[in-house]
């Protein structure tokens, strides 16, 4: 008599691990994945909040940066690289949406604002200072107008004069 049995328990169990592998699918990130948590949360401080303006999405509570958040993970669990997200986000909302939007002809001004609002009030300062230097001196009373003063002041002097 011929022992089969465990040669076809070594086969079946190699058939059900063929079997099963061939079926496995390719893992999806969830929220659980502290890389993709990571990778969700670095993505997110690169974009602005459009409501708040001064903030990134990550620190904000707008319910258009938890859309975009969502979009984020959206975006990550589809697979695209961060450099594809942010193109995304960029299509759909320009380069406003870049907390440090690239330095380029449409967002120069935002760049050079600051400097420009910096240069335009020294300059408006100077002017003052030059114009204020250069305005005549105000002219010297003469004797009668200062006696009058002088009454007025002591409180001597008649209103209707």
């Amino acid at each position: 008599m011929r022992r089969t049995g465990p040669l076809i328990s070594m086969a079946a169990i190699a058939a059900i691990a063929w079997s099963s592998s061939s079926f496995a699918a390719e893992a999806t990130p969830t929220e659980k994945d502290a890389l993709v948590a990571a990778r969700a949360v670095r993505l997110s401080e690169k974009l602005r909040c459009l409501v708040c303006q001064n903030q990134t999405i990550a620190d904000s509570n707008a319910e258009l940066a938890q859309d975009l958040r969502r979009q984020i993970h959206e975006q990550i669990a589809a697979g695209k690289t961060d450099d594809e997200i942010v193109a995304y986000m960029v299509a759909r909302y320009g380069d406003f949406v870049l907390y440090e939007p690239p330095l380029k002809a449409t967002t120069v001004l935002l760049w050079a604002g600051p400097a420009l609002l910096i240069l335009g009030g020294f300059v408006g300062l100077v002017r003052f200072l030059a114009a204020r230097r250069a305005a005549p001196p105000s002219p010297e009373l003469s004797p009668e107008e200062r006696q009058r003063a002088e009454r007025l002041l002591a409180g001597s002097e008649d209103t209707a004069a």
